[in-house]
């Protein structure tokens, strides 16, 4: 689909060039690029909770590239700092940004790579909605889901539900750094890398 309807209208430039990494010339050779991420988030609400931090980091050729790396810290009005499960996410020191500059920071980082998360429908969603709220569609993107992908080298039911430090413990991948979004992106990198020799894909 060609992206000609772009010209002339008020969608902002940071999303016509996000668009037009999805148009793909026929005869260019395709480069596989994936895009590990994980968010924090003030909770599980995707209607109610915002995002607080973005982790990620990309592999290509089946590798970890450790300078291909994006993390961000997001300003919020909603985060409870008595809750125990969200407390130790973002330090007061930590430079954060307004939500629609880390969106946009966000998509200019990960382009047209298939994107990675454990569990990552929430993760989409949450995104979807600030796009949402700049009014704009939604991720383009295609996606795995190393929960997905471990149920599947364990032939279980598809939509049975484990978490990333079960899959760890399974494969015997170290567990580091789990408090914050680029930590566990890092880990989830270890385990869809693992999954994807596993199951030759």
């Amino acid at each position: 689909m060609a992206l000609d309807w772009l010209i002339g209208t008020n969608l902002p430039q940071f999303w016509k060039n996000y668009l037009a990494h999805f148009e793909k010339d026929e005869n260019q050779e395709v480069h596989k690029r994936y895009v590990v991420f994980d968010m924090e988030t003030s909770g599980l609400n995707w209607k109610d909770d915002v995002i607080l931090s973005i982790g990620a980091i990309g592999i290509n050729d089946n590798a970890i590239e450790i300078g291909d790396f994006f993390e961000i810290f997001i300003k919020q009005e909603k985060f409870n700092s008595h809750s125990v499960a969200f407390s130790s996410v973002v330090k007061d020191d930590d430079e954060k940004f307004v939500e629609a500059e880390a969106i946009i920071q966000f998509l200019n980082f990960i382009k047209d790579a298939t994107l990675v998360s454990h569990n990552i429908n929430l993760d989409l969603e949450m995104i979807n909605q600030a796009l949402k709220r700049l009014e704009l569609g939604r991720l383009k993107n295609t996606f795995m889901d190393t929960n997905a992908l471990f149920q599947r080298w364990q032939h279980h039911v598809q939509d049975t539900q484990v978490s990333l430090d079960e899959v760890c413990d399974a494969l015997k991948i170290k567990k580091s750094d789990r408090l914050t979004a680029s930590g566990n992106a890092y880990t989830t990198a270890l385990v869809f890398l693992k999954l994807k020799s596993k199951l030759g894909i």
